[in-house]
């Protein structure tokens, strides 16, 4: 059954359409994938979601209730949190101070053993940010920093995690150990949504996965099938794009 339903959303940058009836679904406990050239409309996809950019036409439903029209700190509060495209890390915080602000909706309800909880769970996973907890953002590397990232958003205690371009930037290395943070999060029980222009990784990676292109859905199915699929082998894995 389906958790999140994205139906026909119709998305604007002042009188450009940059989304032109999108719709599409992801399960709980899924890894969906979304996949697209530059300008596809897949960051804007993600706005839609989070609320960052409402839609003029269409409905996107999480757990049966409404969000098009929700401001982002409510679709927070649902238990959706975004990781954004290049990271978007506070560079002069700390790293301690980085995720602390994405504990910020339990510290505003008083909830401080939540966030302390999270916290001592984030530096579990990730014992990287609890060496370098004392460090500048900034200072950190392009890795570590999309893992803080990552990290951040899990602070908020979310069900639903939606990750823009995580590999974006990122030495090979460090692609494959975000993606297996990834792989981490579907552990933890988490449902993710990713938007990546690493196709063969992604497809590798999801359970389902949705080609973006111009602004509108144009292929879906399995993981597996797309990769098989050589319309996407023509467009997306010429190069294979394993890292």
């Amino acid at each position: 059954m389906s958790w999140l339903n994205v139906e026909d959303i119709h998305v604007n940058y002042g009188d450009i359409e940059a989304l032109g009836g999108v719709s599409f679904e992801v399960g709980q406990g899924e890894i969906v994938g979304i996949i697209g050239r530059n300008g596809a409309g897949k960051t804007t996809t993600l706005r839609g979601i989070s609320g960052l950019n409402h839609p003029r036409r269409g409905r996107i439903t999480f757990a049966g209730k409404a969000i098009d029209h929700s401001p982002p700190h409510e679709i927070v509060n649902l238990g959706i949190a975004c990781v954004p495209e290049g990271r978007r890390i506070f560079s002069d915080l700390t790293v301690l101070e980085n995720l602390k602000l994405g504990a910020f909706k339990h510290f505003r309800r008083g909830a401080k053993k939540t966030a302390l909880e999270n916290l001592e769970h984030v530096f579990v996973q990730f014992p990287v940010l609890e060496e370098k907890k004392a460090q500048l953002g900034g200072t950190l590397s392009g890795g570590e920093q999309q893992i803080l990232a990552i990290s951040r958003a899990l602070m908020s205690s979310p069900a639903f995690v939606l990750l823009d371009e995580p590999s974006m930037g990122l030495a090979p290395m460090m692609v494959s150990n975000v993606f297996d943070s990834i792989r981490g999060l579907r552990k933890e029980g988490l449902t993710v949504l990713l938007v990546e222009q690493k196709a063969y990784l992604t497809l590798k990676m999801v359970d389902r996965a949705y080609v973006l292109t111009n602004g509108k859905i144009t292929l879906s199915g399995s993981g597996q099938d797309l990769l098989k699929n050589e319309e996407v082998k023509t467009a997306y894995l010429g190069q294979r794009q394993r890292l």
